[in-house]
């Protein structure tokens, strides 16, 4: 995670998934809070379930798009209530990142970002990062944190949401 855990205003909230659908609803469940230039990170090893939960996002947008993870492409765009920028910088230098231009993309649309630990540090001041930890073949661990601004606000929708299981935790 990004935010620093002695950052006094760093903030954390841990969900789990039994399934894909639960990790898609999480995603669904949050896509009514996001607006444009909203980013979210996500972390966390490869079939984990970032894109699912890329996929609960767009389809809580209301876009009808299936949702592919753009490791080729390095950006897919969601449309709906408010346009979906998912990018994955799987294959993307971190100093590569910094020259893709989403600070202007931003305008256009809220970004959700795999392999998000590679995002210029300006994104991801405000964030709202979510890391994944696989716990086992059906169930995942998403820990969602923020140190402030948009980034906290975004996490305080995410611990409103209906959810299988939370642990709050400062």
């Amino acid at each position: 995670m990004s935010a620093a855990p002695n950052d006094p205003e760093h903030r954390s909230l841990a969900r789990r998934s039994t399934s894909v659908g639960s990790t898609e609803r999480i995603g669904e469940s949050l896509a009514p809070h996001l607006r444009a230039g909203d980013v979210i990170s996500l972390t966390g090893p490869l079939g984990a379930g970032k894109t699912r939960l890329v996929a609960g996002l767009a389809r809580g947008l209301g876009s009808r798009s299936r949702v592919r993870s753009p490791s080729f492409t390095l950006v897919n765009e969601y449309r709906g209530r408010v346009l979906l920028l998912h990018l994955d910088l799987y294959r993307v230098e971190p100093w590569d990142a910094v020259s893709l231009g989403l600070q202007e993309e931003l305008e256009r649309g809220a970004l959700v970002a795999e392999w998000g630990e590679k995002l210029p540090s300006s994104l991801r001041a405000e964030c709202l990062e979510v890391g994944f930890e696989i716990v086992s073949d059906h169930e995942r661990s998403l820990t969602a944190c923020a140190s402030r601004g948009r980034g906290l606000e975004l996490l305080g929708a995410w611990g409103g949401l209906g959810a299988e299981e939370s642990e709050a935790r400062r």
